[in-house]
């Protein structure tokens, strides 16, 4: 068996080479159940040494010019030769423990893929706090998978679409349905790991004012999810605030 860890990065000169020693010390729980794995990130059109710093960590390094974290998690999916997947966003750090969970789920062979509950890295708020918790209870409910942590095997990721290409933010829900509706037609299930959470950055909240949120929030609304299509309407993704 072998692992690919697929991590979209845009500008994040800052956080790589930590995120990557994260990645690289959880991935020695592959190593533990005799599994290979390799990293591969995908530099998304960085104007900053996102993709220098990746090399000397070690990843593979792919380029994907268009400023779209599907379509890099696509181009990173393009360069896997792992038989599963993990999408890690490069703001994140999971654990060796989260890692052999996954392990764990993928030998029962009961499942098409999965996520990960979150914690973040400084939830010094009680509404942050309040609005992961809540995440978690829907992610486990819904079986939606955040962002930052996802696996699958890699032929059925083609098989199912990729991730769209039209969506700019919530392209994790998108191919959570498309993943679940693929499960039940093979009589799997798609899981959301809890006893080991991804820890992953509290930044957006500290980087982006409470108007700022909202304001996209409505936008969204009142455009009947159209906005989520729109690049500039989704700033606290792609405006490249770090």
């Amino acid at each position: 068996m072998k692992i690919s860890i697929v991590l979209p990065a845009f500008n994040e000169e800052k956080l790589i080479a930590a995120t990557l020693r994260s990645v690289r010390a959880a991935a020695a729980g592959f190593a533990e159940v005799n599994w290979e794995s390799e990293v591969i990130v995908c530099d998304n059109n960085s104007s900053d040494r996102t993709a220098e710093l990746a090399r000397q960590a070690g990843a593979t390094v792919v380029f994907e010019p268009r400023n779209q974290i599907g379509r890099a998690r696509n181009r990173g999916a393009e360069a896997a030769t792992g038989d599963w997947l993990i999408f890690v966003d490069a703001d994140s750090h999971p654990s060796r423990e989260l890692f052999l969970d996954v392990a764990a789920a993928i030998r029962t062979g009961r499942y098409i893929g999965g996520g990960s509950t979150v914690r973040l890295d400084e939830a010094d708020r009680l509404i942050l706090r309040a609005l992961v918790t809540a995440w978690n209870a829907v992610s486990r409910f819904q079986k939606w998978m955040a962002g930052s942590f996802i696996f699958c095997e890699r032929a059925v990721f083609h098989e199912v679409g990729r991730f769209s290409e039209e969506l700019f933010v919530s392209e994790e829900i998108d191919f959570s349905k498309r993943l679940r509706r693929a499960g039940k037609n093979r009589g799997k299930k798609l899981i959301i790991l809890d006893e080991h959470p991804l820890v992953t950055s509290a930044r957006k909240a500290h980087l982006y004012s409470p108007r700022e949120h909202l304001t996209f929030m409505l936008r969204t609304a009142l455009s009947g999810g159209a906005a989520m299509r729109d690049k500039s309407a989704c700033t606290p993704w792609y405006d490249g605030r770090r």
